[in-house]
């Protein structure tokens, strides 16, 4: 029942995306700096399936959502050297310093049932077992444990939901609904 985390979502209103409200483009991958001479350039990866990130791929890069095809890409520590066609030498791969890297979300592949792309969980009801509403998810923190869904239940109030079985105990994509047993802190 948990989410696997794709990357961030930009958020976008009215965008003609296949589902009300799901994003069209996720982020996979944050460009840093050149490394060594062939335009090669070092991407955080922002995305928990790295393997779908392949050699001839179409990625968007940039607030402007620029189409680049990569040419090469390898696996460095927690990161990836990548290189884009048409920016052969470090001077020419200079302009992606700092630049996001996206996807379209209608290219994203399904996941196991009782999964969900984080996108998906944002802005669904959560309720308790008797049905009391107890807001919305608003966000979803990245622990190293697990993830925590942020609940805005009113102005100024918030319930931190781990996304664990004992608290998660059902999502319905098909309501947007999720049910939950709040942890009770003594």
């Amino acid at each position: 029942m948990m989410p696997g985390r794709s990357g961030i979502p930009e958020q976008t209103n009215g965008t003609g995306s296949p589902k009300a409200g799901e994003p069209v483009f996720l982020v996979i991958g944050k460009l840093r700096r050149t490394h060594g001479v062939h335009g090669e350039i070092l991407m955080d990866i922002e995305t928990d399936f790295p393997e779908r990130i392949r050699k001839g791929q179409t990625v968007f890069v940039g607030e402007a959502k620029q189409p680049h095809t990569i040419l090469s890409l390898r696996p460095i520590d927690r990161q990836m050297l990548v290189a884009f066609e048409g920016y052969m030498d470090c001077d020419a791969a200079a302009i992606f310093r700092n630049q996001l890297v996206y996807v379209k979300a209608q290219n994203l592949p399904d996941l196991p049932t009782g999964t969900f792309y984080q996108h998906e969980v944002l802005g669904m009801l959560v309720q308790d077992e008797a049905g009391k509403e107890l807001g919305t998810v608003a966000e979803i923190l990245v622990t190293g444990a697990n993830d925590v869904y942020v609940v805005k239940a009113g102005p100024g109030e918030e319930v931190l939901l781990p996304a664990i079985k004992s608290v998660i105990l059902a999502i319905d994509p098909e309501t947007r609904t999720i049910t939950a047993r709040p942890q009770e802190w003594n």
